[in-house]
């Protein structure tokens, strides 16, 4: 395992704020030149902005992912990246993926995605706008923010003229609203080759995200026998009742301490009135951080569900897993650090959060190697997500440009020294 013994080094000094301020003004020069470039590029942020959200990108909405896909690719190489796009399957859509080579050793990935929850016509409906200080359309936030950041942010370093790092990955997945089936094993294997990942969900204030929750689905099947209702019900077992009876029983499989929720969120039962019903289920959603919370929930699920109230039913309970959590971990906390230092030059106060739901950046951490550090939450900062009421801060456009830009900047910088 090869770790940047250096360029770690350099986020370990957000321990001492003095220190990483000074390695922050030495690694970008003239801090204050790069945000006042940030803040020049805000009407060509905007017009990328609108011309994203300007196009339905709903998750398996092929015409608009592809429309998406070219702007994206043409952009990318407008920037001086190779391209390669892949199919994303199951998934409708491509994975899009750019690389930026550079003189130095450190390596970064650069991921968010472009598909939102909004259907066909939404565009039409909701089109881009500004209104004072937010600016307004679907996807706006979640995730075509985040995608602007990547591209202008980018656009920063090019016109810098800096190349110090070693390679820049972008990563544009069309499928993150249907949980990332045809992209996950894309995104962990680029993570895997990097020292740094950003991802770029919005944040709903000055935040990044350091640890984010895994998302599992639980299930509960109830087999159990068929009667008439009416002449003949002591013949049946009914599995709608045996079903509600465990629902009780499993209702508090979750754990406040450790952050793990386990809420049952659909049932299915009975097809007839006049018939006793041979089959129930239902399905809930399980949120965790702690990896070993998995088979603590299989294994108590597993052994309540012996005690039955009908005789004769069958039980069975199992946990499909989805999403995995970005669980927090030093590598995360000390880039945000550096991160929260960095940000104070805009005059704001960045923390590092820790959020409920799951993301992309899951994908990326493995609990088994250091490598690579993760924040998620990079982009644009907003609100009201998934509804007609999303939003971006205008405000936030030059502050987020101006911290990815710099954390490059000075991670590439800080020295690439490798030990074993």
């Amino acid at each position: 395992m090869h770790i940047r013994s250096a360029t770690f080094a350099a986020a370990v000094a957000v321990c001492s704020p003095g220190a990483s301020a000074a390695l922050a003004a030495n690694a970008v020069g003239q801090p204050d030149d790069l945000l006042k470039r940030a803040e020049a590029e805000r009407p060509d942020f905007l017009a990328t902005l609108e011309q994203l959200v300007s196009v339905d990108t709903g998750t398996g909405h092929g015409p608009g992912l592809s429309k998406v896909e070219v702007i994206l690719t043409e952009r990318l190489k407008a920037l001086g990246a190779d391209v390669r796009v892949t199919d994303a399957k199951p998934s409708t859509g491509r994975n899009i993926v750019g690389t930026l080579k550079g003189q130095g050793e450190a390596k970064f990935l650069l991921m968010v995605h472009y598909d939102t929850v909004f259907p066909e016509g939404t565009v039409a409906e909701r089109p881009f706008r500004v209104e004072g200080e937010r600016i307004r359309g679907p996807g706006v936030a979640d995730a075509k923010g985040g995608l602007a950041v990547i591209l202008h942010s980018l656009k920063l370093l090019q016109d810098a003229k800096f190349d110090r790092y070693g390679t820049i990955t972008i990563l544009f997945n069309p499928d993150e609203e249907m949980g990332s089936r045809g992209s996950r094993d894309t995104i962990a294997e680029l993570a895997a080759r990097q020292d740094y990942v950003f991802s770029y969900e919005p944040p709903d204030s000055d935040a990044v995200t350091v640890a984010t929750n895994g998302i599992n689905t639980v299930f509960l099947d109830v087999k159990g026998r068929a009667s008439h209702a009416g002449s003949a019900p002591e013949e049946g077992r009914n599995a709608v009742t045996e079903l509600a009876h465990q629902l009780v029983q499993l209702k508090d499989l979750g754990d406040p301490a450790k952050g793990t929720t386990v809420n049952w969120t659909v049932a299915k039962g009975g097809d007839k009135r006049n018939i006793i019903p041979a089959q129930a289920s239902a399905e809930g959603d399980m949120r965790y951080s702690d990896l070993a919370e998995y088979d603590r929930v299989l294994a108590d699920g597993k052994r309540l569900i012996r005690n039955t109230l009908i005789p004769d039913t069958q039980v069975e309970f199992r946990i499909e897993k989805g999403r995995p959590p970005l669980v927090k971990n030093p590598g995360s906390d000390r880039l945000a650090g550096l991160a929260h230092d960095i940000y104070a030059k805009t005059g704001r106060d960045l923390k590092p959060v820790a959020m409920r739901f799951g993301t992309d950046a899951g994908y990326a951490y493995d609990p088994k190697n250091p490598r690579p550090a993760i924040l998620e939450t990079m982009g644009l900062v907003g609100a009201g997500l998934h509804s007609p009421e999303e939003y971006a801060e205008m405000s936030s456009i030059a502050p987020r440009l101006f911290l990815t830009s710099s954390l490059i900047m000075e991670l590439s910088q800080t020295g690439t020294a490798k030990t074993e």
